[in-house]
């Protein structure tokens, strides 16, 4: 599983690639926490639950990282070290993802503000050995 950061206009893009539907989405996660600061120290903070449901898949990775992003204005700690232990769902039926994040304190590190995650040009794709993801960013 691994992640690209990519310059877009004035937002980030993150592209994403996992062998399972759950390395992708952690991933994409893990970029975002990249995407918010430079130096991510390797320990330090509580690990905290993270469970989400929605229509499909795509509104499942959207809504993960937008409370993510909720999580972190609310708790005040950066979502690190993501882990995405379980996706369930069906194209005809509600979809659901259960993980975890470290949650290091906003005050520990230089964290820039990522604004929301975007549909722009988001994607999400089965690419036959594992699967890819895109991801824009407003900063």
């Amino acid at each position: 599983m691994s992640f690209e950061l990519r310059d877009h206009t004035a937002d980030v893009g993150v592209a994403a690639t996992g062998e399972r539907l759950e390395d992708v989405f952690a991933a994409v996660a893990d970029g975002l926490a990249a995407a918010s600061c430079d130096a991510i120290p390797d320990d330090g903070g509580d690990r905290f639950a993270v469970s989400v449901a929605a229509e499909s898949r795509e509104a499942l990775l959207f809504d993960y990282l937008d409370e993510l992003i909720y999580l972190r204005d609310v708790r005040t700690v950066l979502p690190v070290d993501n882990r995405v232990e379980q996706i369930d769902g069906s194209d005809d039926g509600e979809w659901r993802l259960e993980g975890s994040a470290r949650g290091i304190p906003l005050d520990a590190v230089d964290a820039r503000e990522i604004k929301a995650v975007t549909y722009s040009e988001m994607r999400l794709e089965d690419v036959g050995d594992g699967w890819e993801a895109y991801v824009v960013f407003d900063v």
